[in-house]
């Protein structure tokens, strides 16, 4: 590295999705987000909620970059939140101090935060729960970190496996979180509706007594089986 980093960079002016376009994804489970875009969009698996008995929410991403070991950028964001951004940020998976605590949690609660995500670890799980925000993160961890940056915020980051835009809807339940590109939002919201009408005549099947779909009865009737 020739030089030092600013201690907080922030880019400001991204575009967030229509309000009303943000409502029609609220409740979506976040497996039918991900059968109407191809079968991916999840963040990665050990991304689950402090509180899966209150996981649900549905916000645009508004992104951070912390560096590991550091809460600067938590802090730089919350600074930069609107009531009803989704605070989304990056640590490189870092697993040896907490990016977040329930102090945070609650002035993120208090300042209209719809959400939490992270690559990295919290602390503090009774007092997350106890703050009411929805919030993801990699696992537990009461190591506490530094607050001295560099930090960044508004920046596109990669999380979880997943490439996440500043304004990308981010979409949340006890399964865990999918991330939905803006740029695709209506696309992805016609085929969400239509895999929510076939989950809907599957279910019907399955409680009437469907032992197998006729999809998966076709392929095996016209395989080549080996026996």
């Amino acid at each position: 590295m020739l030089d030092n980093p600013p201690l907080v960079t922030i880019h400001r002016g991204f575009k967030r999705p229509d309000a009303a376009l943000i409502e029609e994804f609220r409740g979506a489970q976040t497996s039918h987000l991900a059968d109407a875009m191809d079968g991916r969009g999840a963040l990665d698996y050990r991304i689950k909620p402090a509180d899966p008995a209150n996981a649900s929410f549905v916000g645009p991403a508004l992104t951070c970059f912390a560096y590991p070991a550091d809460v600067l950028a938590v802090f730089a964001a919350l600074s930069e939140a609107r009531a009803g951004d989704v605070i989304v940020c990056a640590n490189d998976g870092f697993t040896k101090t907490a990016v977040i605590g329930d102090l945070a949690a609650g002035m993120m609660k208090n300042a209209g935060v719809a959400a939490f995500v992270t690559d990295g670890l919290s602390r503090d799980k009774a007092g997350i729960v106890a703050a009411g925000l929805p919030l993801f993160s990699a696992g537990i961890q009461p190591n506490s970190p530094a607050m001295n940056g560099p930090a960044v915020v508004g920046a596109a980051i990669d999380l979880g496996g997943v490439h996440v835009n500043p304004g990308d809807l981010v979409v949340g339940d006890a399964d865990g979180v999918v991330v939905v590109p803006a740029q695709r939002l209506e696309l992805v919201l016609e085929r969400l509706r239509r895999v929510q009408q076939a989950e809907l005549l599957a279910v019907e099947r399955v409680l009437a007594g469907a032992t197998m779909t006729e999809s998966a009865r076709k392929l095996i009737e016209q395989a080549k089986i080996v026996w």
